[in-house]
């Protein structure tokens, strides 16, 4: 029986030209390929260390999944900003870092539209070979760029503007119950547009007319590794729960969806030294 062990890492994704998403498991020095192992029984311990994600300190608790308290209170990639990007604040000279906030925050971002169970708008940086890591951790099954804006304050205003007419949540429940309807977010981009084009033209009034850009895309669909769906959800709480075992029937955002309707968010438990068995 392989084993493995280490501090594990958010689950890396990539979808091929089908749109199916593979997934590996950061755990110690290795990469564990997850696709090949849905279907089979493997078991998980957690032995009671954590390791902070960004400089490796042992820490007792983790925080925005996986840093340690330090580096939580000092990283600009743990401000509020990055959870609530319309109050980015590097304009007014307080960011934590702001090397890492040009890097990071002073590009272009894609607004999106995606179906993860409901529809929901978003942001991300990068949607690379038309498909961004962001709607495979979110579990999307559908997703299309709506507008390209000039920085990541001008994305938080935007999404600000379509949650009046639109979630910007995922419900990871509603995610997990099974394949999600289709929808026509094609149509649904249109609506939206019309709802928001007055809040949208306000928006360049104040940031210049090249701050919001429209973009005619195709829908992406997203398939992911799943053989059956959990009939009630029953999440896996490792804190309390220090192992467990059974068949993996399948990934998706990043849960593994355990038999017996058993559910984990691997990416929570981002820094924890795990061993894995299968």
């Amino acid at each position: 029986m392989p084993t493995f062990d280490g501090n594990i890492r958010k689950m890396r994704v990539h979808a091929d030209d089908s749109g199916l998403v593979s997934y590996q498991l950061p755990i110690g020095s290795e990469l564990v390929d997850m696709n090949e192992l849905v279907g089979s029984s493997l078991r998980v311990r957690y032995e009671g260390e954590i390791h902070c994600v960004h400089c490796a300190t042992k820490t007792k608790k983790s925080f925005n999944q996986g840093y340690c308290y330090r580096c939580l209170m000092k990283l600009a990639q743990c401000d509020t900003c990055i959870m609530r990007p319309e109050t980015c604040h590097y304009d007014q000279g307080t960011c934590r870092e702001p090397a890492w906030g040009e890097e990071n925050c002073l590009k272009d971002h894609f607004v999106y539209l995606a179906n993860t169970g409901t529809t929901k708008v978003g942001i991300t940086r990068f949607v690379t070979d038309g498909i961004s890591s962001r709607w495979m951790d979110q579990g999307a099954s559908q997703a299309i760029p709506i507008l390209r804006v000039k920085n990541r304050l001008i994305s938080g205003l935007v999404e600000s503007v379509f949650k009046s007419h639109i979630a910007d949540k995922t419900n990871w429940r509603t995610m997990l119950k099974g394949e999600a309807e289709q929808v026509d977010l094609v149509s649904l981009r249109e609506k939206l547009f019309l709802e928001v084009e007055p809040e949208l033209e306000s928006i360049c009034s104040q940031h210049g007319i090249q701050a919001i850009s429209f973009i005619d895309s195709e829908v992406m669909n997203i398939h992911y590794p799943v053989e059956s769906y959990p009939a009630k959800i029953k999440s896996i709480n490792l804190d309390k729960e220090l192992e467990f075992d059974g068949v993996l029937q399948g990934i998706k955002g990043q849960y593994w969806l355990m038999d017996n309707d058993r559910v984990i968010n691997m990416r929570k438990y981002s820094g924890y030294k795990l061993t894995l068995d299968f």
